[in-house]
């Protein structure tokens, strides 16, 4: 019994050696390695507090003389500046997405205010805010833009996905807008879904008081 026990192969953990094995092989590049994966932690952290953060910070301070003008609807100012102040465009050129989704959706708001629909469009499409009030107002607003355009369908494809991404009161108005647009291209089912939509569903909201002459005028073509 002995003599077999002595005959048997002592190799019972091969995977075991095997890791040991490339462990010694490769010990310095190991090493290596996670020394490089904890400098570059430890940048991007510094990074992030001494110099995105500070930037940030700048930048939003930046934003609240841009802002008082855009409430006093001064769009022209609140979005180019006047030497003095800095607007919503320069901002952005500045610091980029440093200044926050907020910027974007204010310039795009000013280019639209001010009739400069494509500019409009290209700011409001940056915007990504989490917000879905300010979603749906920021695409409500590119639906705007793309009417400026006479670009109808893209308008009418804003106008339904602000309704859908803000379920509220202010869905109403959209829908609104929605089937406005969509009798102008002659979809008048559609049009008519979104009236009924106003009725059934939004029945408090302001745009619902005057709904019936809406789906009559539809419903009599």
């Amino acid at each position: 019994m002995a003599k077999e026990i002595k005959q048997e192969n002592p190799q019972v953990a091969p995977e075991s050696t095997s890791i040991e094995q490339f462990i010694k092989k490769y010990a310095k590049a190991i090493s290596i390695g996670a020394a490089v994966v904890i400098v570059v932690a430890l940048a991007a952290f510094l990074y992030s507090k001494y110099v995105y953060a500070p930037k940030k910070a700048e930048a939003l301070g930046q934003l609240f003389p841009a802002e008082n003008l855009f409430a006093a609807q001064d769009y022209e100012t609140a979005l180019n500046g006047d030497g003095n102040v800095l607007g919503f465009a320069e901002v952005i050129d500045t610091y980029g997405k440093k200044a926050g989704q907020a910027a974007y959706l204010y310039a795009g708001i000013c280019e639209l205010q001010l009739g400069n629909y494509e500019n409009a469009v290209n700011y409001l499409k940056k915007y990504n805010g989490k917000d879905a009030i300010l979603a749906g107002r920021a695409l409500a607003c590119e639906g705007d833009a793309y009417a400026g355009l006479e670009e109808y369908n893209k308008a009418l494809a804003c106008y339904t996905k602000a309704a859908k991404t803000s379920d509220n009161l202010y869905a109403a108005a959209y829908l609104l807008k929605a089937g406005i647009v969509a009798e102008e291209l002659g979809k008048d089912a559609e049009a008519l879904k979104c009236y009924k939509e106003i009725k059934d569903q939004y029945p408090y909201s302001v745009e619902a008081q005057d709904i019936e002459k809406y789906i009559t005028r539809v419903e009599a073509k």
